[in-house]
């Protein structure tokens, strides 16, 4: 049996994978391959103006992934988490999304 066998990967320690672990993973991996795509279209074009196009799609794509993950990860530590905590975790994404869109 293959160590990368479908129940391996479902299973740790006798427990199935938490559905939010798992959202989280399947939103960076669907990421990842959005920007490998990006990458091999840039590639194909070879033109400087159409690869500039295809990277602002990309900015796009990366501060909703990023939003999509973080909220999927706080509702999953919601009950875990004191309030405070949770203000400091907005906080903290707030900051990265003001330095993100700021020019």
């Amino acid at each position: 049996m293959s160590p990368y066998d479908l129940n391996t990967l479902r299973k740790e320690r006798g427990k199935l994978i938490n559905k939010i672990v798992l959202s989280m993973a399947a939103l960076r991996l669907m990421s990842g391959s959005i920007e490998i795509i990006a990458a091999l279209l840039m590639l194909r074009y070879n033109q400087i103006e159409k690869a500039l196009m295809v990277n602002t799609g990309l900015a796009m794509v990366g501060p909703f992934v990023l939003l999509t993950t973080t909220t999927l990860g706080l509702v999953g530590l919601a009950d875990k988490l004191s309030v405070g905590k949770m203000l400091w975790v907005l906080v903290g994404v707030s900051c990265i999304f003001i330095g993100i869109l700021r020019k």
